[in-house]
């Protein structure tokens, strides 16, 4: 029996390779609903090529031109608009599987209407753990969701865990676990002078080593953001306190993560940097199933190698760690002022280095709340955009 997959982000490079591992299992998946948010051609060519029941363009009105666009390009895909819409084709019951890979806040809303309804959820965007993770889990435990996660990093941690103690559930023997070691590439500056930074375009930012991804995460990437919210996702994936959660920069980006037990074994988890595979291993768990991802060469590679991240390097982290520690909304804060900083940042309104300063600005700026609901989180985001906003103004004003 065929199950029907919705791919939240399908335009995106994890919905790409999402589709690329379910064409190698035409027989075990059929895409029942395609969401993308303003890109209508490209997601039109996925319509063509997949035939899913529903597209969504979340970032748009309902548009008359387009669907007839659609219609006499051949489509029969019924056509959608809005971010309702989301959450509509997430939680539908024809969807069996449903792979959120937003990127960002707008994630949050249909990702926890598919954990609502059930379904077995293939968790890539991060910030739904970021922003809610408390009622989130609480979601996915008292509906009965399937919880998988394909973070590259996320997904070695479920990997190397006893699978019967792993299903996200609540039900992870965190009494086993000594230390979490999130491994980070360190992205393209791992090694530059610090005079350097200041003068980063965002091109060079973007250039990461070892994957390829979207601008913004690419972004994240340099600055370590992305570890920091992993390591927020991280505590609440798996249940472990932040204290036990640690960052590893290794460049070769082989080993995704490991765990260490309280007996004093590591239990890593490698593969070439290929998001194939922890797709792969989450559609198919727990079986395993062929992912198209090259088998990995340790001979070729020769040597595996790891070190501290420089706190001075990467502030990011650091403030992600604090907005952990302090918990309730300062999380969600974290995750809005720095998509305001990054997409000023991508758009030449902010230097590199100032990213980390609007971050700080602004979590100074907006108390922490308890996160006990959607509307507070919601809430907390939007007046940390707003203050995030204001804080790239200055600095522009300064800087001018």
């Amino acid at each position: 029996m065929t199950q029907g997959l919705t791919l939240l982000g399908a335009t995106g490079s994890i919905g790409a390779s999402t589709l690329d591992v379910v064409a190698r299992h035409s027989g075990r998946f059929r895409v029942f609903a395609l969401t993308a948010h303003r890109s209508a051609d490209a997601l039109l060519a996925l319509c063509l090529r997949h035939a899913p029941r529903y597209a969504v363009l979340s970032g748009l009105q309902e548009d008359a031109g387009l669907r007839r666009r659609y219609a006499d390009a051949g489509c029969r895909t019924e056509l959608l608009f809005g971010a309702q819409a989301l959450e509509q084709v997430a939680a539908d019951a024809e969807c069996d599987v449903l792979m959120a890979a937003i990127v960002g806040a707008a994630g949050l809303a249909p990702t926890l209407a598919g954990a609502r309804a059930g379904k077995r959820v293939l968790l890539a965007n991060k910030e739904a753990l970021v922003m809610a993770g408390p009622f989130f889990m609480r979601a996915v435990r008292e509906r009965g969701a399937v919880l998988l996660p394909i973070d590259s990093e996320h997904n070695a941690v479920f990997q190397c865990l006893p699978q019967e103690a792993a299903q996200l559930s609540g039900r992870t023997d965190v009494n086993s676990v000594r230390r979490i070691l999130l491994t980070a590439s360190g992205g393209p500056f791992r090694s530059a002078p610090l005079e350097r930074l200041t003068r980063v375009t965002p091109d060079e930012a973007c250039a990461h080593p070892n994957w390829v991804m979207g601008r913004k995460i690419s972004v994240d990437s340099a600055t370590m953001m992305n570890k920091g919210l992993e390591v927020i996702e991280a505590r609440w994936l798996f249940g472990v306190a932040p204290e036990c959660i640690e960052v590893l920069i290794h460049s070769q980006s082989i080993i995704h993560s490991m765990v260490e037990f309280v007996d004093g074994s590591v239990i890593a988890q490698m593969s070439n940097p290929d998001m194939r595979v922890p797709i792969a291993h989450a559609l198919g768990f727990p079986e395993r199933i062929e992912s198209g991802a090259a088998q990995l060469d340790l001979a070729a590679l020769g040597q595996l190698s790891f070190e501290r991240p420089d706190a001075q390097r990467f502030p990011c982290l650091g403030l992600a760690y604090a907005a952990l520690r302090e918990g309730g909304t300062a999380p969600a804060v974290l995750n809005a002022a720095n998509e305001v900083a990054v997409a000023a940042f991508l758009d030449g309104r902010l230097r590199y280095t100032a990213i980390p300063q609007v971050i700080e600005h602004v979590l100074r700026m907006t108390p922490a709340a308890a996160a006990d609901s959607l509307d507070t989180v919601l809430d907390a985001d939007r007046r940390a955009r707003r203050a995030a906003t204001d804080g790239v103004a200055a600095l522009m004003g300064r800087a001018a």
